[in-house]
């Protein structure tokens, strides 16, 4: 997928310019929601490309911002009829965590951290319906496979000759030894995630128990970096919602904590051995 041709890059490129604008104005983003008469966190979702912005929109704000060229302003309201349209993922129904995905399609890379179960870009398709049906309550097998078909077309994004994502997953020692579905099913998911681990642009690294307590002890959190973002963001994933963290002052103590994560955890080849030891270990559980 190229570049342009995801909605997300395209808002973000366009609430870029838009913070641009309003910066050399010399305007807070809670003095335009006063002067339009809209909430600020409008201004900030429009800004960070986690909200679509319809062209009347960019008219109002190229008008306060003073900005008189009407190329420019064609341009930019051109960009906005762009950015609306949607992206793959819509096409394959309610997805709840639709601004995850379009953020992670427009991401260089990837920071994450897991202390439960493996991540959705490293999962096998017999791991990813399982760990949907495990752990989604009363859902329908016609939503198990909507979400299992989601989570392995987004893998596409990881091995993208043209745009390949850099991963970087930190798993704790329990997301390995839980089984998810079967013995069978967990093993063939731990000889995946050592081939994977094995590719240059993709680093796993496990956090034994030995380790004991440990700044990921928290939970689950993701950091997103961008080619065209100073900073990254955080994504912290909840059951019924989802927390994201932009600002420099949210995201650098996670990152903080990635890097002390990175180096209490084995390092990626000792991380290998130590994943084909609990693969071996179920593969002996299930003999007779």
């Amino acid at each position: 997928m190229a570049a342009n041709g995801n909605p997300t890059v395209r808002r973000r490129r366009l609430g870029a310019e838009l913070r641009r604008l309003r910066l050399a104005r010399g305007l807070t983003s809670t003095q335009v929601a006063e002067r339009l008469l809209i909430s600020q966190p409008k201004i900030s979702h429009l800004e960070n490309g986690r909200r679509a912005i319809k062209p009347r929109d960019v008219r109002d704000l190229c008008a306060l911002y003073g900005v008189a060229d009407p190329q420019v302003i064609d341009s930019l309201m051109r960009m906005a009829t762009e950015a609306d349209r949607q992206g793959w993922w819509v096409a394959c129904g309610e997805v709840p965590y639709a601004v995850y995905i379009g953020l992670e399609t427009a991401a260089s890379s990837i920071r994450s951290y897991e202390p439960l179960v493996i991540p959705g870009l490293l999962q096998t398709p017999a791991y990813a319906a399982a760990v949907v049906a495990e752990t989604i309550p009363l859902a329908t097998a016609e939503q198990i496979a909507v979400r299992r078909e989601v989570r392995l077309r987004r893998q596409s994004r990881a091995h993208h000759p043209a745009r390949r994502l850099r991963l970087w997953a930190v798993l704790d020692e329990s997301a390995l030894r839980r089984v998810v579905g079967s013995p069978q099913i967990m093993r063939e998911q731990l000889e995946f995630l050592n081939r994977l681990g094995a590719q240059p642009h993709i680093t796993v690294q496990a956090v034994p128990h030995s380790v004991g307590a440990h700044p990921g002890v928290s939970g689950q959190f993701s950091i997103l970096d961008f080619p065209d973002a100073a900073t990254g963001t955080v994504y912290l994933e909840r059951f019924t919602s989802d927390l994201y963290l932009e600002k420099r002052s949210d995201v650098q103590p996670y990152s903080v904590m990635f890097d002390h994560l990175q180096a209490r955890a084995l390092d990626p080849q000792r991380t290998r051995q130590f994943i084909t030891r609990v693969a071996e270990e179920l593969l002996a559980a299930g003999s007779p």
